[in-house]
This record gives structure tokens, C-alpha cells and sequence, in this order.
């Protein structure tokens, strides 16, 4: 899966020549380009322009967005947007990561007048970037490699990436100093500096390799949540320098904070919200508009597994409290209308996945199964295969 999802992303950057020989422009990454920050810039953006590709908005305009005021300080820890001494870091916080999507053609950018005004340009990749910050990684990931390949670049990352060594990365981050330096307004090491980190840091990643920590070659591989601006949200994970990107992502569902974990549920019950007008479950019960999103397995229970879309469905009020949870008890769930909601999902799921939609995923599926039905179903299941094994345990209930 998360081949096809790369291939669809490179297929898009693929129309543009990103070659920064050529653009001159330095800003293609920067210091705030993290995947939690560009993930809920992005999601930022959905939230202020409602998804309408042909709606301006600008910096300002997502600084000054009641979702952004709220998010921000309550994930990042940051004083109030409308703090005036905050006013900087607040700029770059947002403009950085836009800077980064209008060079990859996520977004367009204009000048009007004394100001950078801008529209969506691809609504897809936008939208794949706010759902999970696993996905803004993914996108980093090729968007830095077609950057550096359409620069002439990459060769230098392989040349490290065979020989790791000290002398190596000095080489390396040497010859990105005199590129950006040679190709761009900027003139001194000190910002190059700054920005060296947050381009060789996703590939390593993403290639398995050391990294740089404060201006030196990082002690092993390093890892996912070492990526993220904030690392409070993301409690430590083990340094196991032979832990693979797979992996890596997979521990940190585990290790995310409360305040965190919380953006996370409401971001996803928004986006299923919105996707769906009427209820994935067909039953009796499903005329009329779909209004409630329901936890499949309850988030008080599994909290683990809140934030999951797979483990979310969009229900009619009456299923929601004559089905679902009892008698209108939201502190319980019919064990029967259970396996009918997963069944159910499952067909929303396959839908999706044939429309290359990138919003659920089949492993997270098991993994939300497993968790809340305390099976062990194998994570190399398809969607129908998936659907065939939640029938067996039905039919056995």
C-alpha cells in the first residue's frame, strides 16, 4: 500500500521540474517542516477554506482561525497566537510549511499586492498530508527525493547513505552548504545550517540510515519520532538502531501523549464526518441523513485505537442510539451491531482503496480488529479477505 501511495504522489510531483538550480528558491524546506507541523498546517488549510479549492487565504488567515488558535497552543505548547511577542515564530511556524507546499505544487501562490496569497492546487495530496502525520512523512519523503534529484542532488545522499562515516556526513553537509549557498539568496552557513537537518533527517528515515543531531552525525539510525517539532507529543521510543521505518511508526501509536491523542480523535471524527452524508451501515435504521460518528470499539476502552478511521462509521441518530449503544448507554456497545458496523466499514474501506483515496488502510484495519476483538488475524489480509474472516466470527456469536 504505502508503495502505491508514493507512486500516486511522485506521478503528481512528476509534472513539475523541481530543480532548485533552476528556481533559485531555498525555501522548498525549512526548519518548521516537520511531519506533525506540516500535517496540521495542512489540516489547518482544510478547516479554514472547507475544502473549496478556489478559496484565497493567506498566513494571516490561517493565524488568526479559531481551529489553529485552539490546536496550536494545546499540541505545541505555544503561547497565544494573539500574543504579540509571538508574532515571529508564529509567521514561520505557518508560512514555512506553506512555502514547502506551494514549491511542491500542493498549493499556488500569488502576489497580491504587498501579500503571498494562496489556493489549493492539488485537493488529493492536501488532504492525504491533514489525515495522518505518517502521511505528510510519506510525502516528505518523495518530495525531498524528487527535489534532490531534479537538483542533481541525490547522489551525494547515496554516496553517504553507502559510507555513513563521520567524515562522510562532514562531506556531505559541506557540499549542502555550497549548493544552497551557490543556487540560492542565501548567502551564510548559519541558516543552511538549519535547514541541512530537516532534508537529511526524512531520508534518513526513510533510507535507514544516521541522521544529524545539533550539527553532528546522530550515535545510529535515526528514528520517526526524533522527525517531530514537538517530541513531547511523542514519549521516547527505544534507540534500536536495527528498527525499520515500519516499525518505527507502529511503536509510536503507542507513545503519543493525551493532549495529542486528543487532536488526533477530533481530527479524525471530522474527517469522517464530513466524507460521508449518509450512513455505511444499511439497515432499517439507515434512512435519512447520517449525523453521528460512532466509535466502533469505545473510546473509553480503547483508547489506544481512537483516533483510527477504521475504527470510526457514520451512523443515523437512531442507529446511534437504538443500535449501537442501547438504549441511548453510551457506555456500552451491542456486541452483535459491532460485528455488523466492522462488516460494514469494511465495504466503505474497499471502496476507498479502489478510489486510491489514502484515507484508511488495510493493516490499520487488523490492527484496530485485533486490538478490539482480541483476535490475531494476519496483517497480510486483503479487504475482502478481512471481511470474509469478521463474517466467520459473526456467524460463530
Amino acid at each position: 500500500m504505502a508503495a502505491a501511495i508514493e507512486t500516486k504522489i511522485f506521478a503528481v510531483l512528476n509534472k513539475h521540474n523541481l530543480d532548485i538550480r533552476k528556481s533559485g528558491n531555498a525555501r522548498f524546506m525549512d526548519q518548521k517542516v516537520t511531519p506533525d507541523v506540516l500535517s496540521i498546517i495542512a489540516d489547518c488549510i482544510m478547516n479554514h477554506t472547507e475544502s473549496d479549492k478556489q478559496k484565497r487565504f493567506t498566513v494571516k488567515d490561517i493565524w488568526n482561525s479559531q481551529y489553529f488558535k485552539k490546536n496550536v497552543c494545546l499540541l505545541f505548547g505555544k503561547p497565544s497566537p494573539e500574543n504579540p511577542n509571538a508574532a515571529h515564530e508564529y509567521d514561520k511556524f505557518i508560512a514555512q510549511p506553506i512555502k514547502a507546499l506551494a514549491y511542491a505544487h500542493i498549493l499556488t501562490e500569488r502576489k497580491i499586492g504587498l501579500s503571498n496569497v494562496y489556493t489549493i492546487e492539488n485537493y488529493d495530496i492536501l488532504e492525504f498530508i491533514a489525515t495522518k502525520e505518517k502521511n505528510a512523512f510519506i510525502f516528505l519523503c518523495a518530495y525531498l527525493e524528487k527535489v534532490l534529484n531534479d537538483s542533481g542532488f541525490i547522489k551525494n545522499i547515496i554516496n553517504f547513505e553507502n559510507s555513513p562515516t563521520i567524515q562522510q556526513f562532514r562531506h556531505l553537509k559541506g557540499r549542502f552548504q555550497r549548493f544552497i549557498i551557490g543556487n540560492t539568496p542565501i548567502n551564510g552557513t548559519t541558516e543552511v545550517n538549519r535547514i541541512f537537518p530537516k532534508v537529511l533527517n526524512v531520508l534518513a528515515v526513510n533510507r535507514g540510515m544516521p541522521g544529524s543531531v545539533k550539527g553532528r552525525l546522530s550515535g545510529g539510525i535515526f528514528t520517526y519520532s526524533d522527525l517531530m517539532y514537538n517530541r513531547e507529543n511523542w514519549r521516547d521510543l527505544p534507540k534500536n538502531k536495527d528498527i525499520t521505518r515500519r516499525e518505527a511508526i507502529a511503536l509510536s501509536k503507542n507513545t503519543l501523549t493525551p493532549q495529542y491523542m486528543e487532536y488526533l480523535v477530533q481530527r479524525a471524527v471530522n474527517i469522517i464526518k464530513n466524507k460521508y452524508s449518509q450512513s455505511e451501515v444499511r439497515d432499517q435504521y439507515a434512512s435519512g441523513l447520517a449525523t453521528q460518528v460512532h466509535h466502533i470499539f469505545l473510546k473509553s476502552k480503547y483508547p489506544e485505537i481512537a483516533h483510527y478511521y477504521e475504527n470510526l462509521i457514520k451512523l443515523t441518530a437512531q442507529q446511534h442510539s437504538v443500535k449501537a449503544h442501547p438504549k441511548n448507554n453510551n457506555r456500552v456497545t451491542d456486541p452483535d451491531y459491532q460485528m455488523t458496523c466492522l462488516i460494514s466499514k469494511s465495504m466503505s474501506i474497499e471502496k476507498s482503496l479502489l478510489a486510491k483515496e489514502q484515507i484508511y488502510s488495510e493493516e490499520d484495519f487488523i490492527y484496530v480488529i485485533n486490538k478490539g476483538l482480541k483476535t490475531s488475524l494476519s496483517q497480510k489480509l486483503h479487504i475482502r479477505a478481512i471481511r470474509a474472516e469478521l463474517v466467520k466470527l459473526q456467524n460463530v456469536a
